[in-house]
């Protein structure tokens, strides 16, 4: 009996200390959220390529299908998902419900929300922190495959998030209705690895942001009145660039500017964020340097087609002279929008008036009959 068990003695301790090992791996490949509930870490972005609108891929209209079929075809290694206005909800409440992250107050907020646009832009940072992968809008479409989004000189493990300049014109800083808008990472497209803290701190502000909007307009949150303004800095591509910006400072011991990626002539790697330049993800805008989409460094091509928002959040519009950002950051034509809106700010009220009434008559004669 002696005999047997010193024969066996040494698989014994083998076993054991494979079963530590793989135990101690276990837990290093896991993150810990608020609540120390743990889910799934990768070392590198997962093959998965998300997508969200109102209907399912089996009905979408074929402009939509064509673009969501370029990330497939290009991407043939890579699971695809899409998330419609008919199963949102369930995902929320599933990946946080008590099972999972256990975020009842993310729950709660995602059910809560009334504007459709506020809830796009918060799930595809649910979706992020809890699965990872990439995450484009439907009027994207795919040039590249996503194996070109982390060029050949980076290795995966050291990018936990990659992202692509969308605006850079930082001299409208001061601007009163440009300033908010002019310099911002795009989040029409990005990749990130699951569990990435940043994700769920941009959710935390903005549910901060919500309670703090509905109760300055002394309402429930669902009942929340937005405009483009509100949007673009609450959820959308200013508030996605502030935490971004945020967690970088906070990774490297100092305060990271927009100044750290203004005018960037290469991708740049910087506390684990890549930084790809602005013809990456926003090639063709007309501004910023972006080039176009002939450009071996382009990615995707973004097409504007869903993006209606707008219309139910209006920008600013002056009565006179419209929008700014018709003139997509012309040097000249803003200068000339700003002259001119500051000429009629110093009229009287009756002079403004007198100006307003013949504008509408002007619009009304130049309608069709």
């Amino acid at each position: 009996m002696t005999k047997q068990i010193r024969r066996i003695l040494p698989t014994c301790i083998l076993c054991i200390l494979l079963l530590i090992f793989a135990s101690t791996t276990s837990i290093s490949d896991t993150f810990t959220d608020p609540d120390r509930r743990t889910v799934s870490k990768v070392n590198e972005v997962p093959n998965k390529i998300w997508q969200m609108w109102k209907v399912d891929v089996l009905s979408l209209e074929e402009r939509d299908l064509n673009r969501a079929r370029t990330w497939i075809n290009k991407n043939p290694e890579y699971r695809y998902e899409m998330l419609t206005d008919g199963n949102d909800m369930q995902y929320v409440a599933k990946r946080y419900g008590p099972e999972e992250l256990n975020r009842p107050d993310i729950v709660y907020m995602y059910r809560t929300i009334g504007s459709k646009i506020i809830k796009a832009d918060i799930l595809r940072y649910l979706i992020m922190y809890a699965e990872g992968g990439v995450y484009a809008d439907i009027d994207v479409e795919a040039i590249r495959p996503v194996s070109r989004f982390i060029p050949d000189h980076y290795s995966g493990r050291d990018v936990d998030m990659v992202v692509g300049i969308e605006i850079d014109q930082p001299e409208y800083g001061a601007h009163p209705v440009l300033g908010s808008k002019c310099k911002s990472f795009c989040q029409w497209t990005f990749m990130c690895k699951p569990g990435l803290p940043v994700m769920l701190k941009l959710v935390e502000n903005i549910m901060a942001w919500l309670t703090d909007l509905a109760q300055r307009q002394n309402v429930p949150i669902s009942d929340i009145k937005f405009n483009f303004d509100d949007i673009i800095a609450g959820t959308g591509p200013s508030a996605f660039t502030e935490a971004i910006l945020d967690d970088i400072s906070s990774r490297v011991g100092h305060k990271v500017t927009w100044d750290t990626f203004h005018n960037l002539g290469e991708s740049k790697l910087l506390a684990g964020v890549l930084v790809l330049t602005v013809e990456a993800f926003a090639a063709g805008q007309g501004h910023s340097d972006s080039g176009n989409h002939d450009a071996r460094t382009a990615l995707v091509k973004h097409h504007y087609h869903a993006s209606g928002w707008p219309t139910t959040h209006p920008r600013f519009s002056h009565p006179i002279y419209g929008e700014v950002e018709r003139c997509n950051w012309d040097a000249e034509c803003v200068m000339k929008w700003d002259a001119e809106t500051a000429a009629f700010d110093k009229l009287s009220p009756e002079e403004q008036s007198a100006k307003i009434a013949i504008k509408k008559s002007e619009e009304e004669k130049s309608k069709p009959q």
